[in-house]
């Protein structure tokens, strides 16, 4: 059918004006150069994405159960518009509140990622460490989007790091072969070498290397813990964000402690068990065969007093005042662990039970539990034992020692609860803060079908509330949002924020709860006894 004559004078007049009714040319796609060559990324909105790039070399073959090593460089233009593998790992159950559609996994996984605004000078910097038990997850996980940092202004990294088995083995061949005679923790010094990649080159994208805050939650609030500890990781970080963090006793190197065999001699154990005779024969071990084994074994995945990259146990580094001295923001979930009762011990069957189990469990210490946590609560006490003894009195401890210490230190609670999470008794459960700090709280999260949706404009108001302390936080080390309450050090008044229905600031949360902790700690601590266990 010809046009019309009006339809000729209004093409007539495009292509006068030069307009045309094609769709725009598409955007040319951010590019960056760092150490190790050129990399082009992508745009979502105004916001720079760069994902996959290498920080180490492949941790594969040889360089299994080896420190970190510099990334090889490459010629041309790499293109950075793809997350990289996870790290190898098991899968999680399918009935969990964890549970994401599996993603591609693999032994060469040491990669990162960026957001970054479009201009961004001297921005401040996040480095966010996934959580999942040292075991599971990855950086490409939907929940992780930076881009709501990236859109206040922050250069927002995320970062894979070697999981279970492949980062947390140690062994007296291992160590033998180590100029410092140690092993384990390679995990760690991944996490380490991430941050000195963000550090060479992060201006590169627009970020200052001097204004890096590290981040991460339950395993990656773990790991920032350490790495608030380790003299390695001096100067790679200038503050810190440490979400659902604990503080058990870990596995010395070499010697039995606390009730735990030593790191080598459950690398022994494992490599026994797979009929290796010495570590050339481990490392030619198949990635899946060498995941069964240790999922067979229950190998745990956990840092190593090795006394050099972890020279002590958290407590006593603390104790002694000899971790980083950097501003804090720290807290924990009032729910925990309502989605980890695998925790919980059994609920004792009446009240005479209950304070019999007290008594037993705590000696002398039991009428100050049973104030804490009465038999009346029922359940609902076993659950605050739990959080209080795993989370709260460690994240607790982190503020009072970075307090202690002369710096900044900002505590809180997350205690909001929503329709879905109520709905399956899951209010303020582990990690359940998320979707709020990472500004994504009411609307849906892609990839995680058994996650109960924080979905509505209660939940978005809060998010954007959270969001603004946190990226407030990274840029000058006071959390601020414009339309909510004042933040206050939690310094001698023990002020913390609580965020529940909308940020209430409040002093002391839990009283008497963080020094019953610590008395019983400091007791079994003295008879040679784990002290995380409820």
């Amino acid at each position: 059918m010809g046009l019309s004559p009006l339809g000729k004078i209004v093409i007539g007049l495009c292509a006068v004006l030069g307009l045309s009714g094609a769709a725009p040319a598409p955007r040319e796609a951010p590019t960056a150069t760092v150490g190790e060559g050129r990399v082009a990324g992508t745009w979502q909105d105004n916001v720079r994405i760069f994902r996959g790039l290498p920080y180490a070399a492949p941790p594969v073959g040889e360089r299994r159960w080896q420190p970190p090593e510099a990334p090889p460089s490459w010629s041309g233009l790499r293109q950075a518009a793809e997350f990289g593998p996870d790290c190898v790992q098991p899968a999680y159950p399918a009935d969990s509140v964890y549970f994401e559609a599996p993603r591609p996994q693999n032994e060469d996984c040491l990669t990162l990622n960026i957001w970054a605004p479009a201009g961004a000078k001297k921005a401040p910097v996040i480095v966010w460490i996934h959580g999942g038990s040292l075991q599971f997850g990855g950086s490409a996980s939907p929940m992780y989007d930076g881009r709501e940092f990236a859109r206040r202004g922050i250069v927002f990294v995320s970062i894979n790091y070697r999981l279970g088995v492949f980062g947390w083995f140690a062994h007296p061949g291992l160590s033998a072969e180590s100029p410092q005679n140690v092993s384990g923790n390679y995990g760690l010094l991944d996490q380490m070498a991430a941050l000195r990649w963000v550090q060479r080159n992060i201006a590169a994208f627009g970020g200052d290397p001097a204004n890096v805050t590290a981040m991460g939650e339950s395993a990656g609030a773990l790991s920032v813990s350490y790495l608030l500890a380790s003299p390695p990781a001096r100067g790679l970080f200038a503050k810190a964000i440490v979400q659902s963090t604990n503080m058990r006793a870990m596995p010395r190197l070499r010697e039995a402690a606390f009730g735990l065999p030593s790191a080598e001699a459950s690398g022994q154990a494992l490599g026994e068990a797979l009929g290796a005779a010495d570590i050339a024969a481990l490392r030619a071990v198949d990635p899946d065969a060498l995941l069964a084994a240790a999922v067979r074994a229950r190998f745990p995945a956990q840092p190593v007093v090795d006394g050099v990259v972890v020279p002590d146990q958290l407590v006593s580094i603390l104790d002694r005042g000899e971790q980083a001295k950097v501003p804090l923001l720290a807290g924990f979930n009032s729910g925990e662990v309502r989605s980890q009762r695998r925790l919980v011990p059994a609920m004792p069957g009446d009240p005479a039970d209950y304070a019999a189990e007290a008594a037993k469990r705590y000696g002398d210490l039991a009428a100050a539990y049973l104030k804490l946590y009465p038999a009346s609560g029922g359940t609902e006490s076993m659950l605050a034992a739990t959080r209080d003894t795993v989370y709260g009195w460690a994240t607790e401890r982190l503020v009072r020692a970075q307090t202690a210490a002369g710096e900044p230190a900002y505590l809180y609670v997350f205690d909001h609860c929503y329709p879905a999470a109520r709905a399956r008794d899951l209010c303020a459960f582990h990690a359940s803060e998320l979707p709020f700090v990472f500004g994504i709280a009411g609307r849906p999260v892609a990839g995680s079908r058994n996650w109960p949706a924080a979905e509505g404009p209660a939940e978005e108001r809060l998010a954007e509330q959270m969001i603004d302390y946190w990226t407030s936080f990274a840029a000058t080390g006071k959390p601020v949002a414009p339309s909510a309450a004042r933040w206050r050090p939690y310094g001698g008044q023990e002020y913390a924020m609580r965020f529940a229905d909308r940020p209430l600031l409040e002093r002391n949360p839990f009283p008497g709860s963080f020094e019953f902790h610590e008395d019983r700690m400091q007791r079994q601590r003295a008879d040679g006894l784990q002290w995380f266990i409820p």
